[in-house]
This record gives structure tokens, C-alpha cells and sequence, in this order.
């Protein structure tokens, strides 16, 4: 039976900070709250509380009371923030939230529910402070095996506002909504809540679904802007309810917080894709996920299948001979990455390397192998994510002369080697001159030339970018930049580009010089 005072919470500002570091800028929140004043929405849920990580998260990951303070002055709704609970213990609750109380109406806890038991003493905490209670649950498609977790829950009657379940691999279906809401009913009279992910873009379908079984407070993100696929749609659900004579309001407040959101969206690419599906359809992890998609160099394909053998339990079972120095040694490589300079300068660099047979030429990417056909100098191939393929692709019918080298087996996205050169593929033992990026182009690049003992280390084809760049392009130059640093504090080695850089970690000379 539908429920007459459905509440709608947004939850842009908290769930969308997974893709903007949690800043937004201010003109874009001063048109949300300005916007959702006019919009059917009981609630906006602004972020998270937290203490102080090592490591940079914007202004409504730790919400200041200034922050705080500031927004309740501007809206006509009730705040709410969030809070881990696996980051939160219950003596941390009251000096994280005793400075708030004036500014936000409600807290939400995030919960896994193997947790559950724990979360409770936190919400007890909480809910002596005065404010209002709501229980996030996540991964709801697996709550019919958490035995443990389903007795608990009567204990959130009297405790409670609301008891949210959420799907958070974004895989139910309307029938689930339909069990699990009756399953949850069958242990507590506290008010129902549902947050649905939209991986198999089923997100308004389940929420029209827990609104049809009278569910109490549903959450939705404008644009459905959050975590991996995204959320329901504000602006969707909020035109659906309208449609059916459940809400009326002005479409002109609801265009312009769009059009803002609708600009981030183009930047940041939100929403679902293959890859996303794939994990909802399975009910594995989106965090995972959205660090895959966020990498240049994994295609959907290589995803697809790291997915899929997640799901099957299947782990890589393909080991490769190591790669070691063998009877020939090198002093000198080019680590020949995928920028259009190996193209603009090809004739000086094969003159140059012509001249000098005794340097080893390692492909950090493949994009500029045909530049190289024509060179009498050993070359290895670095093999990432879908790199083979795109090796493949290159060369088109072309024989591929020289060795590829995958990264340390296990590998996340499986092993895939190019017929041409499947016996000679060969393995890193390990990543060991980094703790970060250890699957990337490059640092497997750097790990090669670190291996085989080179002592004089140049670069082709690191350009960085010009201009108005990509988000995945900025965080590329940072994992270069990065990279490069480690690698010159490990080994004293000058890092060198014969072609234009603008990485400040490579040292310049022309290539011209040498010939």
C-alpha cells in the first residue's frame, strides 16, 4: 500500500563527492540549495562527518560547522550527514557531532550488515544527542544469509527513525524489493527507507516498486550523480510522481539545478556502462569497478573478464617464465610511451637509434609500434590491461618482432598474449620500486629497464598534455609524474626525453644532438 507521506531525501552532495574528491564549487551548491528549495524534497543529505585521514578529501567529506552553519542559513529542509560506521566508534560520536546538532536533523549510518551488532551501540550514542536515527544497510541482495544480521534487527524498534536498505551493487530486481521489504517488515515496525543503485538501470523501477509496498523515504542524486552507475534520478523520480498526481511542483527550479550537474556530468562521466553491469548483474563490488573504468588502460573488454572471473571464483591461471637479464645486457633504453611525438620526430629517432643497435626499446604502449618497425634494436612490449589486443590491432597482418612482458601473476585482468608472440611472453617477479600504480604502462615500463640493470634511461613519447585537459588525463600526468620520482629516489638515475616533455621529473635533450 503506498505510503501518503512518502519523504525523498537527495543525496547529490554526499554520494556524488566519489567522483569530485567531495569539493564542489560554491556557485554549484548555492544553485542546488537555492533549486531544491523549490523541489518536493524533504531532505538533503549533505555528506559525510569524519575525523582527519592522512590524505586530501574535500569540504563535505568533513563538513565544518562554518559549512554547516552556512547551508541550514540558506534551505528550507532538514540536513543530514553521514557517517562510516566502520571509520566511527561510539566515544568518537559526540565530539564528531555534538558541535552540528544546531545545523543538521538527522544522521545516517552506513553499515555493513556483518557489522551490524556494532553499528548499534553507535546509533545508541546518537540517538541520546537528540538527533534523528537511519540505519544505511548495504548490500540488501545478500541479507537473506546474513542470519546474524536479520535477528538484530528488532533491536532498532524504539532506536530507529528510519532502517534503509540499500542495493549496493545495483543487481535486485522488483521482486526482491518486494521479499526483502517483507522480510524487514516481519522484524520491526521502524519506518522503511530505500536507496537504489542503477548498474542494470533498474534503479526507478525498484523505487517505484518500494513506494508501490509503502515504503517511507526514498533516495535519489540529481542527474544520479554517486558512487560507480549512479543512483535514481531526482529529476526522474521526482517527473514520475508528478505524472502519477503524487507531487506538484516547478519545472523551472528542477532545469537549472539539472543544467548544473549535467556540466560536472561531462567531465566526470558518471552513469552506467558494460563494465557496470556486469558487476551489478553479478553483485560484486562498484569501488573496484570505478577504479578499473577511471584507467585509461583497461578497456571494457579486460574488465569484463576480470568480472566475470570474479564471479566464477576463477582466479589467472596462466604463469609465465620471469624476465631476467640473459646473455645480452643492455647499458641504455627508450621507454617509448604513447604521445604523437615518436610520430612527429620518427625519422630522428630511428636515425638515432640506427646508430646506436645496443639500446633496448620498451613500449610502454603500443600506439606508436609501427613507428619502430624499421630498427635493428631489441624491443619488449609492455602488456596492460588490453594492451595485447591493441598490440594486435596495430600491427594488423605485420609480423611482431621482440618479447612482451606482462605485469607479476596473479594479474587482475587476466593474461591474454598476441598469437606472434606467444612464445616469447614473459613476467615481472614484481612491482618493487612503487607502492602505488603498480599495474600502470609505466611503472611496468620502469620495473623492465630496473630488472634488466639499465644504467642510461631515456623517454619518447611522455609529452603531457596542452590545454583544457581530462580528468583521466590529469590523473595519468600525476601517476607519470609520480612514478618518475619514485623511480629516479630508487635508482639515482637521470631520467631523459629526447623529444618535448612536460613532465618536470624528465630531464631534456634533443634528439636532433645525437645525430
Amino acid at each position: 500500500m503506498i505510503n501518503n507521506n512518502l519523504k525523498i531525501l537527495d543525496c547529490t552532495l554526499r554520494d556524488g563527492g566519489y567522483y569530485t574528491n567531495w569539493d564542489f564549487s560554491q556557485k554549484t551548491v548555492d544553485n542546488y540549495i537555492k533549486s531544491l528549495n523549490n523541489l518536493p524534497v524533504d531532505y538533503l543529505e549533505i555528506g559525510y562527518r569524519s575525523k582527519q585521514l592522512d590524505y586530501y578529501l574535500g569540504k563535505y567529506f568533513y563538513c565544518p560547522v562554518s559549512v554547516l552553519k552556512d547551508l541550514k542559513s540558506n534551505t528550507n529542509k532538514k540536513l543530514v550527514i553521514i557517517l562510516n560506521e566502520k571509520s566511527v566508534r561510539a566515544e568518537e560520536a559526540y565530539d564528531l557531532l555534538e558541535p552540528i546538532k544546531p545545523y543538521v536533523s538527522m544522521i545516517r549510518l552506513a553499515v555493513d550488515p556483518k557489522e551490524f551488532s556494532r553499528a548499534l551501540g553507535l546509533a545508541e550514542k546518537i540517538k541520546e544527542m537528540g538527533f534523528e536515527i537511519c540505519f544505511n544497510v548495504m548490500y540488501m541482495s545478500t541479507w537473506k544469509e546474513e542470519k546474524e544480521f536479520l535477528e538484530l534487527i528488532p533491536k532498532v524498534n524504539g532506536l530507529a527513525d528510519y532502517f534503509y536498505m540499500v542495493d549496493s551493487f545495483g543487481g535486485i530486481y522488483p521482486d526482491d524489493v518486494k521479499e526483502i521489504m517483507a522480510l524487514v517488515r516481519s522484524k520491526t515496525n521502524v519506518k522503511l527507507g530505500f536507496h537504489g543503485h542503477n548498474n542494470l538501470e533498474m534503479a526507478l523501477a525498484n523505487t517505484l516498486t518500494a513506494i508501490q509496498e509503502g515504503v517511507d523515504i526514498v533516495d535519489a542524486t540529481v542527474t544520479g550523480m554517486g558512487r560507480g552507475a549512479g543512483n535514481l534520478k531526482t529529476e526522474l523520480l521526482l517527473t514520475v510522481l508528478q505524472s502519477q498526481n503524487k507531487l506538484n511542483f516547478d519545472y523551472n527550479a528542477l532545469t537549472k539545478v539539472v543544467d548544473d550537474f549535467t556540466q560536472l556530468q561531462k567531465r566526470f562521466e558518471w552513469g552506467t556502462n558494460l563494465p557496470y553491469m556486469v558487476s551489478g548483474a553479478n553483485s560484486l563490488p562498484q569501488k573496484q569497478v570505478m577504479e578499473w573504468v577511471g584507467k585509461r588502460y583497461y578497456s571494457f573488454n579486460s574488465i569484463i573478464r576480470a568480472l566475470h572471473n570474479q564471479s566464477e571464483g576463477v582466479a589467472d591461471n596462466k604463469s609465465l617464465p620471469k624476465l631476467k637479464a640473459d646473455n645480452r645486457t643492455f647499458e641504455r633504453a627508450l621507454i617509448v610511451g604513447g604521445g604523437p611525438s615518436p610520430v612527429d620526430h620518427s625519422e630522428a629517432i630511428v636515425s638515432f637509434l640506427k646508430q646506436n643497435p645496443d639500446i633496448l626499446v620498451i613500449h610502454a604502449s603500443s600506439k606508436n609500434a609501427l613507428s619502430f618497425t624499421n630498427i635493428p634494436n631489441d624491443q619488449m612490449f609492455c602488456l596492460v590491461g588490453n594492451e595485447g589486443h591493441r598490440l594486435e590491432s596495430v600491427f594488423g597482418e605485420q609480423s611482431i618482432q621482440g618479447k612482451c612482458i606482462l605485469p607479476p601473476f596473479p594479474r587482475k585482468m587476466g593474461t591474454y598474449i598476441p598469437i606472434a608472440l606467444a612464445n616469447n611472453a614473459y613476467e615481472l617477479k614484481e612491482v618493487n620500486f612503487t607502492d602505488r600504480y603498480k599495474d600502470s604502462h609505466t611503472s611496468i615500463a620502469l620495473q623492465v629497464a630496473k630488472d634488466l640493470g639499465i644504467k642510461e634511461l631515456l623517454f619518447t613519447g611522455y609529452d603531457a598534455y596542452n590545454g583544457n585537459i581530462s580528468l583521466k588525463e590529469q590523473e595519468l600526468f600525476t601517476e607519470n609524474q609520480t612514478l618518475f620520482a619514485q623511480f629516479k629516489n630508487q635508482k639515482d638515475l637521470s631520467l631523459i626525453s629526447i623529444t618535448p616533455t612536460g613532465y618536470d621529473e624528465l630531464s631534456e635533450l634533443s634528439v636532433y644532438s645525437f645525430i
